[in-house]
Formats: structure tokens, C-alpha cells, sequence
């Protein structure tokens, strides 16, 4: 996905979060994420702040300067905020714009992961347009170059764009091929790690580890910080969205 006032599959970066407390009640929030902080603290941590769970462990294993860990730390009232810019409302419009190539092509919620073929365009309220892209691999729609590539090199005021890596899986040939695109057209991306319920802890830990050194070692243009995320549980989405409220200066 990618965002321009857009995302694909940051700026300014807040200061370091106070440490986790009591809701301040003056702050307005989602319903949704009202939910979550009412939550115990070591549960909310671990949805809202995943890498923190695993900052102890992590450090202790690797030494200093392997990890990069919250780079981007935002505090409980930015998190709200972000949501704000995330949520539908009649003066907040999220809207599907169109998808490239074919006009006439409609995504469908209903298709499994993995089945988009065309960029499809959404407008998020005043703020940005998220593009909604293909994946690379066996399933990619044969024009998938022309499309792209030419939309990555030629898309002027592109923010970030976001590399999709499973988990479970971790970095593939297919994965190295997208990251050595990004890189050949100086592209600012960062990797999101999808599908964190599905392992162990220790597996999970592991695969961070593997794939944060991979990030440190092999690349140039990558934000340093992973973002791992569930899209089960939900754990390091409020994060990620305010991540990308924040490189689209939607919290000025």
C-alpha cells in the first residue's frame, strides 16, 4: 500500500512516551480504542506498544544497537488523536476513489489475502489517499512491472511506502526483490510484520531478531524501527495508524 497525502504494503518523530498510567479522562477517543485503555496495563501495553513486550528480552539476547527500538514512541493522547483521523464519520469521509488500470474494476472485502490486482485508491477524509497495491510473488497480475513500478518511481509526493512480511515466514527471495526495488528508486519504506499470533514467543522473538539485523545490515532506505502487527488480536495497529497519521502530517 502507500500513502501520499499516501501508504503502500515518516518526518517528525514524537518524543519518548511517559511511562503507561490512568486515561487522562479530558482526552476524546474512539469507542474503540476507549476499549483498549481500559485494559489492564501489561495486557494494554502488549496491544498498543508490542515491541516494549519484547524490548526485554530482545536487548538482554543481542547487545546494544541490533534492536532499534521506538524510534517512533508516541504517547497514549497522539495515539487518540491518530484514531480520529482513522475513524468514518459524516464530516470524516473515507471514501473508495478508484483503482487504477481499469476504472470500471471494484475491490471486494470478500476476496482473500493476497487476490488484489489492480491499485485501489482510497481518499482518507481531508487528510491523505491510501493505495492499496498488489502483492508481488506467483500471484501477482501480469502487469504488475508496468503498474508498480511506474507508480513507485514516478509518484511524486508519495510519503512512505509499506512492506507487508509475514511473520511466520520471514523475509523471502520475493521480499528481497521488493526491497531491492525500493531501494534502487531511493524510496523512504518500512517493513510491517503481519501475522505476530500465530508463533510462539520465542519464535516470534526470533524471527524480530532475524529480520530487524537483515534491516539494519542490508538496507538504506528502510526506517529502522519494524512494526509488528495482528490483524487477529489487533496488537500494533493503533501504533501503525499513527504512524502513518503522523509521516502524512495529519496531527498538525
Amino acid at each position: 500500500m502507500a500513502a501520499a497525502g499516501q501508504w503502500h504494503r515518516m518526518g517528525r518523530l514524537f518524543e519518548k512516551a511517559p511511562a503507561l498510567g490512568r486515561w487522562p479522562r479530558v482526552y476524546s477517543t474512539s469507542s474503540a480504542f476507549a476499549e483498549v485503555l481500559r485494559l489492564p496495563q501489561k495486557q494494554l501495553t502488549k496491544v498498543v506498544y508490542p515491541l516494549r513486550e519484547m524490548a526485554q528480552y530482545l536487548v538482554g539476547d543481542t547487545g546494544s544497537g541490533l534492536i532499534e527500538q521506538r524510534l517512533f514512541d508516541p504517547s497514549l493522547e497522539d495515539i487518540a488523536r491518530a484514531e480520529s483521523v482513522f475513524e468514518a464519520t459524516d464530516r470524516n469521509r473515507i471514501e473508495y476513489l478508484s483503482s487504477a488500470v481499469r476504472l470500471d474494476h471494484a475491490p471486494s472485502l470478500q476476496q482473500p489475502e493476497g487476490h488484489t490486482k489492480k491499485m485501489n485508491f482510497f481518499k482518507v477524509g481531508k487528510y491523505f489517499t491510501l493505495v492499496d497495491m498488489p502483492g508481488y510473488g506467483y500471484r501477482a497480475p501480469e502487469d504488475f512491472v508496468d503498474m508498480v513500478e511506474t507508480y513507485l518511481k514516478e509518484r511524486k509526493n508519495l510519503k512512505r511506502t509499506f512492506l507487508l512480511v509475514d511473520s511466520v515466514v520471514g523475509i523471502t527471495k520475493l521480499d528481497n526483490i521488493a526491497v531491492e526495488m525500493c531501494e534502487e528508486f531511493s524510496l523512504p519504506y518500512v517493513m510491517v510484520l503481519t501475522k505476530i499470533d500465530k508463533s510462539s514467543k520465542g519464535y516470534l522473538l526470533k524471527q524480530v531478531l532475524q529480520i530487524q539485523k537483515f534491516v539494519n545490515t542490508q538496507t538504506q532506505g528502510c526506517f529502522p524501527q519494524l512494526f509488528p502487527i495482528s490483524a487477529m488480536t489487533y496488537s500494533g495497529v493503533h501504533l501503525l495508524k499513527c504512524f502513518i497519521a503522523d509521516v502524512t502530517g495529519s496531527l498538525k
